[in-house]
């Protein structure tokens, strides 16, 4: 069975409009999930929405939204308010600006979705706008309103089809100055660089997501298949970290050559310490 679509209404370019379709490109139904259970029962848990004073659980009709205007102090906003304010759906994703795909900062890119004709009527206008966006390697912008809010949207040819990503709003975006300013500038020398350039150079290959495993996701799976079996879960030992203090163009060279770094001499004097205590033992 064909998904259902997320979204339906209009491509447009100037005065060219055509039908379309949008769904999620991106899914969770494979992941596992759990739900919260009474271990004594087995049964399923249900949470309820509870006064934080009170303790006492809240009928729903009594239920509302409230924004905290200081601590513990709120202002409810009613839902016929917050209706006033929901934008006029025109179901109309109208193409604003056409910019190169390299310009589009990937910390904007939110959510992605495919974007096919909906009905063969659109099918001719809908193709031309594709393959003009193709022959110019441009990404377009248009505005369409998802869930009751206005989202900024980029469309790219993908295939046969649209892919559509919203994007997120420069509000939403930390500014990198308040994580990088302290990042040092140490004074690293050319043959370090060089050294870094051929590694890159031997691990270069092409983009392909299936060479990624999950392998939380399958050691979960595998988990739950075993626990449903009867079997018994045996938990591993954790591991001693090994030290990272190792020296850097020995790394640089030695990954080159795609042997392991040598750990540095910091944990030799360790082993060292650790046989002093052994002789005063037996002392």
């Amino acid at each position: 069975m064909a998904p259902r679509a997320y979204w339906k209404g209009s491509l447009k370019l100037s005065l060219v409009t055509c039908p379309i379709a949008l769904f999620p490109a991106s899914t969770q139904a494979e992941r596992t999930h759990f739900h919260q259970i009474n271990l004594q029962s087995g049964h399923r848990l249900r949470q309820q929405m509870v006064d934080e004073q009170t303790g006492r659980v809240v009928d729903p009709e009594h239920k509302g939204r409230g924004y905290e205007l200081s601590k513990g102090k709120y202002v409810a906003i009613e839902e016929e308010e917050l209706e006033a304010l929901r934008l006029d759906s025109t179901h109309t994703i109208e193409i604003d600006d056409f910019v190169p795909v390299d310009e589009i900062d990937e910390r904007y890119l939110d959510k992605p979705y495919y974007i096919v004709p909906n009905g063969k009527a659109g099918v001719d206008a809908f193709v031309v706008i594709r393959d003009a966006m193709k022959r110019k390697d441009k990404v377009a912008l248009a505005r369409v309103v998802l869930a009751n809010r206005e989202h900024v949207i980029a469309l790219k040819p993908l295939g046969k089809g649209l892919l559509g990503t919203t994007l997120r709003y420069p509000y939403e975006l930390r500014d990198e100055d308040d994580y990088f300013n302290d990042i040092p500038s140490p004074r690293i020398s050319k043959d370090m660089v060089e050294l870094a350039s051929h590694i890159l150079d031997k691990k270069a290959s092409k983009f392909d997501p299936h060479k990624f495993k999950d392998k939380y996701e399958a050691a979960l799976k595998a988990l739950v298949k075993r626990k449903a079996a009867g079997k018994t879960i045996e938990v591993p030992e954790e591991k001693e970290p090994e030290s990272n203090v190792i020296n850097l163009m020995d790394a640089l060279k030695q990954s080159l050559s795609g042997k392991k770094a040598r750990p540095a001499p910091v944990k030799a004097k360790k082993r060292t310490s650790a046989r002093r205590s052994r002789k005063r033992k037996a002392a």
